[in-house]
């Protein structure tokens, strides 16, 4: 049905971050971009976040404050607004989030003790404002909003849950001693329910209760069905395949748009991309490397650690150094693979630089300006970056996993033959296959017409959300009707 037949629907989403406001990774640029990405379809989005510093600052167009006198045993607020014309509620309890810096570390680098108390609120909150506020549905975003669907499950009239995975590394378990105070009735803790191996799962609570489950590659909604991914909740997604889909994620191509971007030096687009070369000259200049725009250059772009895959990106360095070409490596994360990034920049100056941190400017610029994005991670439920690489032709070189086999082309002999490709897949994720993954697109960009054929295919990607905010369209509408 197209989406001007389909009658007018409302959704409260509700998750622990969303761009612009507040964000620590991909979850918040997914909540963000969905709202804009929904309302073509006849979708209209609110977005529930806790009333951090930073959401409270930005809430500069207040409509109406809501009382919660008892959330779990305190009184708090909800706050409507539409900041930047999106509708947004800030769940304003103070004794819970008005606290500076990560939304869930504490000063100390740990997580903050009353974590699970925390995320229980903005799920309660989440299940009451769905219930109250005219929504015909809730979608509710990783470990931190799980609770929201047994909440749901358990108030009467109920409406239906859709409960987003986007890594299922991230569980949110606690002690079973925490359950008294959450307000749910006992009958919810069992194994069909909130117990997780004797814990109480916030997670599974989620993957229960929810109608219908969605991850955000359909590659990755198969993996996690196997033992060797499903870490710990195979089983139970196996039990609810019938409900659980994946939905890749996109990009806001008005916010990632190399011919605009404010963070890039230069401009330029799939038309003209000369102009890459102007930011890799920057790129070389600010990661130390030697000034010389025949090198093919290499990014790395992320978290520092295991699940990422950094250590097999130092591993395969012969393959960089030995032919030539240039890497830039760019995050934090694991101590031990921090200190290894830092040896390897002091080894070999010129050719390879490193930023141990992160900044949103830099890592616009190694996508501008590197001639590839190196993507190699163990498991990766959908991933961004190489949506991101796409869009500003950088060729992302990507393990053949989750959301990055369902994204990039492999530039094989067969999709170069059709004039196909736009980029390098591998596999299995080992140090060898990514190093003669290197070789091979090191090969590839000294054929200057053939690297320039797939970074135009890479260019000509659709990215967007245009294709998957129409399945979660019709997922609501489904839901709406009972299905």
């Amino acid at each position: 049905m197209p989406a001007a037949a389909r009658p007018a629907l409302r959704v409260l989403a509700v998750a622990s971050e969303a761009f612009p406001w507040i964000k620590t990774g991909g979850l918040a640029d997914v909540v963000g971009a969905l709202p804009a990405a929904l309302a073509p379809e006849g979708v209209e989005v609110t977005t529930l976040l806790p009333g951090y510093p930073a959401v409270m600052a930005a809430l500069d167009t207040v409509q109406r404050v809501e009382p919660l006198p008892d959330l779990l045993g305190s009184p708090a607020r909800l706050v409507h607004a539409t900041p930047g014309g999106q509708h947004v509620v800030a769940l304003d309890a103070p004794h819970f989030f008005a606290r500076a810096g990560s939304p869930y570390l504490a000063p100390w680098g740990q997580d903050w003790p009353d974590n699970p108390m925390r995320f229980a609120a903005l799920s309660r909150a989440a299940a009451t404002l769905a219930q109250t506020g005219g929504f015909d549905a809730l979608h509710a975003h990783d470990w931190q909003a799980g609770l929201a669907p047994a909440y749901l499950r358990f108030d009467a009239p109920r409406l239906p849950s859709l409960f987003t995975l986007h890594n299922l590394a991230f569980q949110g378990q606690f002690p079973a001693e925490l359950f008294p105070a959450l307000g749910l009735p006992w009958d919810a803790f069992g194994p069909a329910g909130v117990e997780y191996y004797g814990q109480v799962g916030y997670l599974k609570a989620g993957l229960w209760f929810a109608d219908r489950i969605t991850t955000v590659s359909p590659s990755y909604a198969a993996e996690i069905r196997t033992p060797e991914w499903g870490m710990g909740l195979d089983g139970l997604l196996r039990g609810r395949a019938r409900a659980l889909e994946g939905i890749l994620n996109g990009l806001d191509t008005d916010e990632w748009n190399p011919a605009t971007d404010p963070l890039l030096p230069a401009h330029y687009d799939a038309a003209d991309p000369s102009a890459r070369a102007a930011n890799k000259v920057h790129l070389q200049a600010r990661m130390g490397l030697a000034p010389d725009p025949d090198a093919p250059l290499f990014a790395f772009i992320g978290r520092l650690t295991w699940q990422k895959g950094i250590d097999l990106v130092l591993e395969a360095l012969p393959a960089v150094l030995d032919n030539g070409a240039q890497i830039a490596l760019l995050g934090t994360g694991d101590g031990v693979l921090e200190d290894r990034v830092h040896g390897a920049t002091a080894a070999n100056p010129g050719r390879v630089g490193s930023f141990i941190g992160f900044d949103e400017g830099f890592a616009r610029l190694c996508y501008g300006g590197a001639d590839a994005v190196i993507l190699p991670s163990r498991f990766e439920p959908c991933g961004l970056g190489q949506l991101c690489a796409l869009r500003y032709g950088a060729l992302p070189l990507v393990a053949r996993v989750g959301g990055l086999a369902d994204t990039v082309v492999d530039a094989n002999e067969m999709a170069l033959a059709a004039g196909a490709g736009t980029g390098f897949n591998f596999a299995p994720v080992t140090h060898p296959m990514l190093q003669a993954s290197i070789e091979r697109a090191i090969r590839l960009y000294r054929q200057p017409e053939t690297w320039a054929r797939l970074r135009a295919n890479a260019m000509a990607t659709d990215v967007s959300w245009a294709r998957s905010a129409r399945r979660y369209a019709t997922l609501f509408h489904e839901m709406r009707a009972g299905g």
